[in-house]
This record gives structure tokens, C-alpha cells and sequence, in this order.
């Protein structure tokens, strides 16, 4: 069974940053492109940010552009998500996810392989 466990969440300030991390475990993720999708209540889950295996491919949606950086640390089978400025629009629940593809991955959050539960953020003013 693959594991995808998030952390990092909190609440902070509009302006301030916050460090989001994924870990991985159960099976090896070679070839497997990670990222990152949020979802306000009452909202659908959205697109944030994805990264190949390799790394060298980063990709984000325009909404955080800019401010949010993502990294992975392959040695710790981690997924990392800088977000800086942070705004109240950012407000949601953060789920790292797992997927053949950077390309499947931006296109939406259907027919993802594999789901963590979930970390909240919350910025306020």
C-alpha cells in the first residue's frame, strides 16, 4: 500500500509563509511525477503545483505564480511546498498527490493514482 502523509499546515497571517512536506512510503516512486492540490469548502479541488522524478520539470497554476515554489528531496522520498505571501484566497486544504505524469497532473485532480489525506492552511488577517 503506497502512503502519501502530509504536514505542515497551520494558520498564518496574510503575508507570511508557511512550508508544506509530503512524505512517501510503501513502494518506490521512481517515475512518478508529485504535486500538490488544494480545496476551499465549498469549492472543487484545484491544481497548485507538480514537479517531475527528476525535478527538473516544475509546473504551477497562475493563482500562485510566483509566490509558492515546489521541490522534492528523492534521497527522503519527499515532496516540499514553499508558499510565500500568502493571501486569504489561499485558504484551503492541501493534499499531496501521486501520478504517472506532470501533464495528467495539471490537467485536474481526476484519476489521480494515489491521495494523502490532507494538511489545512488557513491565512487570515
Amino acid at each position: 500500500q503506497v502512503q502519501l502523509v502530509e504536514s505542515g499546515g497551520g494558520s498564518v497571517q496574510v503575508g507570511g509563509s508557511l512550508r508544506l512536506s509530503c512524505a512517501a512510503s510503501g513502494r518506490t516512486f521512481s517515475n512518478y511525477a508529485l504535486g500538490w492540490f488544494r480545496q476551499a469548502p465549498g469549492k472543487e479541488r484545484e491544481f497548485v503545483a507538480t514537479t517531475s522524478w527528476s525535478g527538473m520539470r516544475t509546473y504551477y497554476a497562475d493563482s500562485v505564480k510566483g509566490r509558492f515554489t515546489i521541490s522534492r528531496d528523492t534521497t527522503k522520498n519527499t515532496v516540499s511546498l514553499q508558499m510565500n505571501s500568502l493571501k486569504p484566497e489561499d485558504t484551503a486544504v492541501y493534499y499531496c498527490a501521486a501520478d504517472g505524469s506532470v501533464a495528467t497532473m495539471r490537467a485536474g485532480p481526476d484519476g489521480m493514482d494515489y491521495w494523502g489525506k490532507g494538511t489545512l492552511v488557513t491565512v487570515s488577517s
